[in-house]
């Protein structure tokens, strides 16, 4: 019997560290590489995004490493920094894609190496969660007010962007407001700014020229809003004349505070909160929390009444 015994002990105590050891390799996944690429750093928007991936790091995964990469909206190199990503070891990848669909082989490898994948503030195919303004609503809110403000009747350029789920959201939006009011006319609705306030400028002075009857100009973001602000100026056009963007960024503030700004209105979103936030979702996923896996953030109309009563931009968390 005491043989018996012993041959137990000496079981048990081989098995036990083999134990202990599968139950440490199941505890919480250590998280030590953390990505974000967007669009374009060059647009403040993204640039805070990129701020609010640092922070919400340094927060939930202190001391992890975080890598930081512009798509220059160009969905072949945003592919192959997500690969770039993947020979680095990134553990999560906050994800603003060039192309919400283009993107989707690059997103199936980098779940395929474990790489847990959050798309904020555009969506992305084969991501695993995803976080965005509610853009129909966005694109919905500024064309009402173009429509409000022209009591239902007047010619409209819009100033589209690249095929990403926020800009098509948008325009989606804009087309359902002036479908209901047949008295708004769009003049142009195909040309791609890029989201870009140079290019759109540019663009917006061949419409300019192309059309002599112009009563206001929607643009799917402040940038391109601004560039277009800038083409009316030096066209001379800016008499009876307005312009709306989408972003309620702290330029588009700073620009309708002025007197005789044709910018007249904005949609506000929270670019700080949807990056930040992506990073917390990406940790509930690797904890094994059952979360919303489509989560929208509401947006709101900024006019000039609202700059006046001391609206300046996002609202970035102290730290």
């Amino acid at each position: 019997m005491k043989k018996y015994v012993v041959a137990i002990i000496l079981i048990v105590a081989m098995v036990l560290p083999v134990f202990a050891e599968g139950q440490a390799e199941s505890g919480p996944k250590k998280v030590d590489v953390i990505a974000f690429t967007c669009q374009d750093l060059g647009n403040p928007f993204f640039k805070l995004m990129g701020e609010a991936v640092k922070d919400a790091a340094a927060d939930l995964y202190p001391g992890a490493k975080v890598l930081i990469e512009s798509g220059e909206n160009d969905i072949n190199k945003q592919s192959t920094q997500i690969d770039d990503f993947i020979s680095s070891g990134v553990d999560i990848l906050i994800l603003n894609a060039c192309d919400s669909e283009g993107i989707g082989p690059a997103v199936a490898r980098a779940r395929d190496a474990g790489m847990v994948v959050v798309a904020s503030d555009v969506t992305a195919k084969n991501a695993d969660a995803f976080v965005t303004s509610n853009n129909t609503k966005a694109g919905a809110l500024v064309a009402q007010y173009i429509v409000d403000r022209l009591n239902g009747k007047g010619n409209v350029i819009a100033i589209v962007g690249d095929p990403v789920s926020a800009t098509l959201d948008r325009y989606d939006g804009m087309k359902e407001v002036f479908a209901a009011n047949p008295g708004i006319i769009l003049l142009s609705e195909d040309q791609n700014g890029k989201g870009r306030r140079e290019l759109s400028m540019n663009l917006c002075a061949d419409l300019l020229t192309k059309f002599d009857d112009v009563d206001a100009i929607w643009g799917c973001n402040d940038p391109t809003a601004l560039g277009a602000q800038l083409a009316v100026v030096q066209a001379g056009r800016q008499d009876g004349l307005f312009i709306v963007g989408v972003d309620g960024s702290p330029d588009a503030a700073a620009d309708m505070a002025l007197d005789g700004s044709i910018f007249a209105a904005s949609s506000a979103q929270d670019p700080y909160y949807m990056a930040y936030h992506g990073v917390e979702m990406a940790k509930d996923i690797i904890d094994g929390k059952d979360i919303e896996r489509e989560q929208l953030v509401d947006v709101s109309l900024i006019t000039q009444a609202e700059v006046k009563a001391g609206y300046t931009g996002w609202d970035v968390p102290a730290r």
